[in-house]
């Protein structure tokens, strides 16, 4: 089974990937969102839309929202937070190189580097036709990873990181495949029980990942070092593109 396509790697470290600060960074990131794209549309895609985070904050600011997830575990918790926030979000359970939708939506969005998870680079690129596929003309999708300049700048082979809850995250890292994939073991200590999984996904540089979507029909792509759109440079944090369709 690939990774990303087991439940137990999401349900296990959703604790270490979402803890209270990053659903309560949200709010101000879609409103970032729609600064730096200056969007003035109605239909939002949120692509690996995860436990619901952005989703239910763009639904909260009136616009129709359709979440788009491969994970059972992560879209039950996407319900469960847009039931409590009341607001109608479409949830979809797909696999993103299969989800595409022709022209329905002004904007579209793939966040927490939530892209890149496929080892054969066409499946990645497919991702980023669907999604052009399924904007609007003059649609706009604004994807935020972390870049590989900034990877390389902030190097560690391993790190060890205490969660909320008083469980141990230690990460290890190794670059692969001519410094276009990174390998990850993860294990989680908690209650003298040990779980480890292994993953890998590609890591793009601003130039590929701009070359790419120019690749998969975006008419336009603008990089910024986050998404408050600053430039992407030597102290850029993520790597933020917004892609425009003509």
């Amino acid at each position: 089974m690939d990774w990303f396509a087991n439940d137990d790697f999401w349900r296990t470290l959703y604790p270490a990937m979402f803890p209270a600060d990053r659903f309560a960074a949200a709010d101000q990131q879609v409103q970032q969102i729609l600064d730096l794209t200056h969007f003035t549309g109605r239909t939002v895609l949120d692509l690996c839309c995860g436990p619901g985070r952005h989703s239910v904050s763009f639904a909260q600011r009136g616009f129709q929202v359709t979440g788009v997830d491969r994970s059972k575990f992560f879209l039950e918790k996407a319900r469960q937070r847009a039931a409590e926030s009341n607001t109608g979000i479409e949830w979809v359970e797909k696999d993103m190189r299969e989800f595409h939708r022709p022209q329905a939506f002004d904007l579209a969005c793939s966040m927490f580097t939530s892209f890149g998870y496929f080892e054969k680079e066409e499946d990645n690129l497919q991702v980023l036709k669907n999604a052009c596929i399924s904007l609007t003309p003059g649609g706009v999708f604004v994807i935020e990873i972390l870049g590989k300049e900034r990877l390389a700048r902030a190097w560690q082979n391993a790190l060890c990181q205490k969660l909320d809850d008083g469980s141990l995250l230690f990460q290890r890292h190794e670059i692969v495949a001519d410094w276009t994939r990174i390998h990850n073991d993860w294990t989680l200590v908690k209650d003298d029980c040990a779980k480890s999984f292994s993953f890998e996904h590609s890591i793009y540089s601003g130039r590929e990942l701009k070359d790419l979507l120019l690749q998969a029909g975006f008419s336009s792509v603008n990089l910024y070092g986050g998404l408050e759109g600053h430039p992407y440079g030597l102290d850029a944090t993520r790597l933020v593109a917004v892609a425009r369709k003509s």
